[in-house]
């Protein structure tokens, strides 16, 4: 067993990452292809079977060789079938039987969860996580996702939707989230969210300030410039930051007084900000929780970056 390999898949809308591992999790080779979405996705699993049997040869190894492939996916995931629905980023518009057609294509035990909480296993066994049993995982990319793992194990829920800590409401009042809802985190502390919140802000500020000067020229701004900006002292962007922040810090406090992990962990494009943001959450996290919760539950940052997904993929098989 321990001389058998794992293979991890991180599929995503625009690429496919792979990794082959040893079951301590160290990865010994990684690569990727292009995500191609045309016709409807039908042309993904073919090619990660290709991919794999291609690699498999390439490195002089079979089937044999390997404990299983395991894979992050974006959409609804039903993890007893192995099967994908709602991936609308895949372009998979109907059920995808991913479980039945890969181990077909390949001869390898298969299992699949979704990307997040494929992320999440990823951190707490290799990354920030240090292995503890109750950890969560919040990475802050594009949208907001999450996963949950108490007493080691992933928390599915009762239709697989377990962890959606992007659609947990910090404001009643707040923007239209994409999910229908309204003030979802997700809509202040994604990527996206934090130009929203500066886009905003920035209408009712009217001192000195070269993000609004930037906003008020019709130029585009990110997340990262609206950081970094704040980090030169930028009073706007500083302003920005720190709602963004407390609606982090917020929503985190409220996670770990029901949960009590051991660690929370935040990961994705916006936590590159670093301890400038990690300072800033914490404060707010300190203020809003329990306090034998505040003496139990700490913050931290990612630390596996785009090696999380294939690494917790690879360890989905460890259950």
């Amino acid at each position: 067993m321990n001389d058998k390999k794992l293979i991890g898949v991180d599929l995503g809308g625009t690429t496919a990452k792979f990794a082959i591992l040893n079951t301590d999790g160290e990865i010994q080779q990684r690569w990727s292809i292009p995500t191609n979405i045309l016709d409807e996705g039908s042309h993904i699993v073919p090619d990660i079977i290709a991919s794999i049997n291609e690699h498999i040869k390439l490195y002089n190894m079979k089937a044999e060789d390997f404990v299983g492939i395991g894979m992050g996916t974006p959409g609804s995931v039903n993890i007893k079938e192995g099967t994908v629905t709602n991936a609308y980023n895949l372009n998979w518009k109907t059920t995808q039987f991913v479980k039945r057609d890969i181990e077909a294509g390949t001869g390898i035990k298969f299992v699949v969860d979704n990307d997040a909480n494929a992320a999440a296993m990823g951190e707490r066994w290799k990354g920030a996580g240090d292995n503890a049993d109750d950890v969560v995982f919040v990475p802050l990319g594009t949208g907001v996702g999450g996963g949950i793992i108490a007493n080691g194990q992933l928390l599915h829920g009762v239709a697989g939707s377990a962890g959606e800590i992007g659609h947990v409401s910090v404001d009643p009042n707040g923007y239209q989230c994409n999910c229908g809802s309204r003030g979802c985190l997700e809509t202040v502390a994604s990527a996206t969210g934090v130009v929203r919140v500066a886009r905003d802000m920035a209408e009712e500020f009217a001192g000195e300030s070269q993000l609004k000067q930037t906003l008020d020229d019709g130029d585009d701004i990110s997340s990262k410039m609206v950081f970094d900006l704040a980090k030169e002292g930028d009073k706007l962007a500083l302003m920005v930051v720190d709602r963004v922040c407390f609606y982090l810090g917020f929503s985190m406090a409220n996670l770990a007084n029901t949960l009590n992990p051991t660690y929370i962990v935040i990961g994705g494009g916006v936590s590159a900000a670093g301890d400038f943001l990690l300072t800033r959450v914490q404060e707010t996290f300190e203020k809003y929780t329990f306090k034998t919760v505040r003496e139990s539950t700490s913050l931290r940052l990612a630390t596996l970056g785009n090696a999380a997904g294939v690494i917790g993929a690879a360890s989905l098989l460890r259950a």
